[in-house]
């Protein structure tokens, strides 16, 4: 098990979802971030006066995935988050010790997720379907 973290361009957010839909990963903790790196910011004038930026809006995408899941879901951030130019982001895999599933209690692999392509694909044909939301209505 791993936990992917991956650290984006914010405008680049819907072309790296649309790229993990497509690799059969739809399990991600999405969060603003600030940070520097290789882009060393920029200037702003505001009211004729020049602030430097150093700090960077960002985009970190938080994933956890079983073994099997490592490359595609690697291949299909660095897909939809490449632009070519200086600050694309960075990606960082770290080893999971353990995963407990708060609902069920249950624990490792199978509290990731990772149900089969199959399912999956089936699922992500009808996402609402027999799903409801607190306060609203099955679809």
């Amino acid at each position: 098990m791993k936990l992917i973290i991956a650290i984006i361009r914010p405008e680049k957010l819907p072309d790296v979802k649309k790229a993990l839909w497509g690799a059969v990963v739809s399990r991600m903790t999405v969060s603003n971030c600030i940070g520097c790196g290789e882009q060393k910011g920029y200037l702003e004038e505001y009211r004729g006066v020049i602030h430097e930026v150093r700090l960077l809006k960002k985009i970190r995408l938080e994933i956890a995935v079983n073994d099997s899941y490592v490359k595609t879901t690697v291949d299909a951030i660095i897909k939809g988050a490449r632009t070519g130019s200086i600050g694309d982001g960075k990606i960082f895999l770290l080893p999971l010790e353990e995963v407990i599933r708060i609902r069920t209690g249950e624990k490792g692999v199978g509290a990731i997720g990772g149900a089969s392509e199959e399912a999956s694909k089936k699922q992500r044909k009808k996402p609402m379907e027999g799903r409801s939301m607190p306060g609203r209505p099955a679809v």
